[in-house]
């Protein structure tokens, strides 16, 4: 199968990467973003989750890029897991992914989907002068509503949603933007662990996109991070939104690394 753009890409993170700091995200994210089900197999991580359909909950994730033993049983073992599940095997690559493995998955012919950019910045010190405008809300199906609403996503969800953002461990605050006439217009969900503060939901309305709103969200979550103790934000962008990046971009964010996931041909 000739290479994806995103694979060339996340094959070039694996030259380039800063292992150490992808290994620390990487564990930052998934306490971030909780499965249900949690297995290793050596340092090759399963995630799953029943009745949730995001990837990132439903996935291999490996671990280290040196543990390529016994592969090809290893990615037999972990799609019966997937099986038993009724998903299909997903790998997500990152340049943690031993490349014994994505040569196998290249020579197979696996497809590989959308991917996307991890990006940290420095969250710069408050203006202890300026009081936080925007508090984090408390009401959990309050949020996952409007996250629901604004991303066009159906109701059907909220169960699922509800249920990964109630099992989130570490600090969390759930920033809403609401308008008189339009209800709900942005979302976003901040995750702060320890020094490290995700910014993850993050959703705009499209009727009031390109006008501050998701600046303003950004930048409500990070001040109100920065309060807790974190000085250093991160976020997963898929590659292909671009205003999104150049959003991000203003507040500093630069790219650490890319990540794509992959799944055999039917």
């Amino acid at each position: 199968m000739a290479t994806t753009g995103a694979d060339i890409n996340v094959r070039n993170g694996i030259l380039k990467a800063d292992l150490p700091n992808v290994r620390r995200l990487e564990a930052v994210a998934f306490r971030a973003w909780p499965a249900t089900s949690v297995q290793y197999d050596g340092s090759w991580l399963i995630r799953l989750t029943a009745g949730h359909a995001s990837k990132r909950l439903n996935s291999l994730n490996p671990l280290d890029p040196s543990d390529y033993r016994d592969v090809e049983s290893r990615i037999e073992k972990a799609a019966r897991r997937f099986t038993e599940y009724d998903l299909p095997l997903t790998v997500r690559q990152t340049p943690l992914t031993p490349p014994q493995l994505i040569d196998l998955m290249d020579r197979q012919g696996w497809l590989s989907l959308s991917e996307s950019i991890v990006m940290m910045a420095d969250i710069p010190p408050n203006d202890t002068t300026e009081a936080i405008e925007h508090l984090p809300l408390r009401d959990v199906g309050r949020f996952v509503d409007a996250r629901l609403k604004i991303s066009g996503e159906s109701p059907d969800q909220k169960a699922g949603l509800a249920e990964v953002i109630n099992a989130i461990k570490p600090e969390c605050g759930l920033f809403l933007f609401e308008d008189q006439e339009l209800g709900p217009i942005a979302v976003s969900l901040a995750v702060q662990d320890n020094d490290l503060a995700g910014i993850l939901q993050l959703a705009v309305s499209p009727q009031v996109r390109r006008k501050g709103v998701g600046a303003a969200i950004v930048n409500a979550s990070l001040r109100w991070a920065r309060l807790r103790g974190a000085r250093t934000g991160w976020l997963a962008v898929e590659a292909a939104n671009e205003p999104a990046i150049a959003l991000y971009r203003k507040f500093g964010f630069r790219d650490v690394y890319r990540y794509c996931y992959r799944r055999p041909c039917k």
